[in-house]
């Protein structure tokens, strides 16, 4: 599906501050930036690619922070106040 689709399906830009320790300076700890469109509250992109650095890459993770925002919310209108008329 494309972004906007998926949008439409309570889809949420994600983004997740990942801390982890360097793998050949473990008391060090380096900051890495994931943003995709995911699904609240389980966030199963975010999840498969957490499993799959915990998998595959040599850094531990120490924390995550996530932040979900939606980007297509219901059309906002106000009232007026007055009305006029033009040719």
């Amino acid at each position: 599906m494309r972004d906007l689709e998926l949008m439409m399906w309570d889809y949420r830009l994600t983004t997740a501050e990942i801390l982890y320790h360097l793998p050949d300076h473990p008391s060090l700890l380096q900051t890495y930036v994931w943003q995709a469109i995911d699904l609240p509250p389980r966030f199963p992109r975010l999840t498969r690619f957490l499993d799959y650095w915990e998998a595959t890459l040599d850094g531990k993770l120490h924390g995550v922070k996530v932040a979900s925002a939606q980007l297509i919310r219901p059309g906002r209108f106000r009232h007026t106040r007055h009305l006029r008329h033009m040719h």
